[in-house]
């Protein structure tokens, strides 16, 4: 695809998807699409008709982690498309297809250290050792001090998964005062034996000694349903399950029949298989030793700034001819 780059910006008709928090527009990088056509979707739709028939007439999309997939079937249904813009891994979009119907893909894969997550993981491994939601509510009904909760100095922190967030979050045990135990593929074990970190003798070990146990694994085939029933079973009837990762980590329905059995004790996710989670009688959200969150680890003001301004300023690099960040090359050629 030639760019002309002595040509004036163009104006673009620019859809934003998966916007169902309404925060966008409320963003300060927002501002950096003054001039173009926006629309903003708030809502989440997976039908491809549906979106087919939205997108129609757009020039760009803008999209937000892996909440839409786009591949063939969509992209042939979008002769007007010309880019999509988003930030980080795009294992959702269809390289092959984009470059076949002529469409750009943009992401910047700049890290931001994923300082959110890390923090919200803390606060679940507290709220749920120590029934904050509960006590909470129980107050609000006029009843003081319902439970007796666990504190942290002196138990046993298990990470599976020592990379950047299992690195900080691990850190930051150590400032309670807790005991590691550190597992993962040999690079991560080598890693945390280089922090002088004590490594479990075995995956088992992690499982059967951890008082919390939190999952930082990034989700491949490798690490798709590594955590099965076997696993959960060892678990302590007081131990604390956390998950901030990927809901695909552990086997489907595993954790719910683990967590009815009494092992582990107690669960704390942010992730599930289907997001948005809409359904409140899905058995994990019914069940009391359950706390979950509706995928909070990201969802905070300064990373929405860095990911949306990320893809907001692809879209003014397309629209002055010199797209940056393109992960499809040849698309840039094929019309040169």
């Amino acid at each position: 695809m030639s760019q002309d780059t002595t040509a004036s910006p163009r104006r673009l008709r620019i859809s934003v998807l998966d916007d169902y928090q309404d925060v966008v527009r409320t963003l300060d990088c927002f501002d950096r699409l003054r001039g173009h056509d926006v629309t903003i979707w708030n809502d989440s739709v997976s039908d491809v008709d549906v979106l087919a028939e939205r997108l129609a007439d757009a020039d760009a999309l803008v999209l937000l982690r892996e909440r839409t997939v786009v591949g063939e079937a969509l992209l042939g249904r979008l002769p007007k498309l010309q880019l999509i813009s988003q930030n980080g891994h795009i294992p959702h979009i269809d390289l092959d297809a984009c470059t076949r119907h002529g469409v750009i893909a943009s992401s910047a894969l700049t890290a931001r250290p994923s300082y959110p997550t890390v923090e919200l993981t803390w606060g679940l491994i507290l709220a749920a050792l120590r029934d904050i939601p509960y006590e909470s509510a129980a107050l609000r009904e006029g009843r003081w001090q319902s439970t007796v909760g666990l504190g942290l100095r002196g138990r046993t922190l298990g990470i599976h998964g020592f990379g950047r967030l299992g690195s900080m979050v691990a850190r930051i045990g150590v400032a309670f005062g807790m005991e590691l135990l550190v597992w993962g593929r040999q690079g991560s074990r080598d890693r945390a034996k280089a922090e002088g970190l004590p490594v479990a003798t075995s995956r088992q070990a992690l499982y059967e000694r951890s008082d919390v146990l939190s999952l930082h694994l990034r989700l491949n085939e490798a690490t798709t349903g590594i955590v099965g029933p076997d696993d959960l079973a060892l678990m302590k009837p007081t131990a604390l399950l956390v998950n901030t990762s990927r809901a695909e980590l552990i086997r489907p329905g595993a954790l719910v029949a683990a967590l009815r059995a009494g092992r582990p004790g107690r669960a704390a996710v942010d992730v599930f298989e289907h997001e948005p989670l809409t359904d409140p009688d899905d058995p994990l959200l019914r069940l009391p030793n359950a706390l979950c969150t509706p995928h909070l680890g990201f969802v905070e003001r300064d990373n929405y700034e860095f990911a949306y301004g990320n893809a907001f300023d692809q879209i003014v690099a397309f629209a002055q001819g010199t797209p940056i960040n393109v992960h499809n090359p040849d698309v840039l050629r094929k019309d040169a």
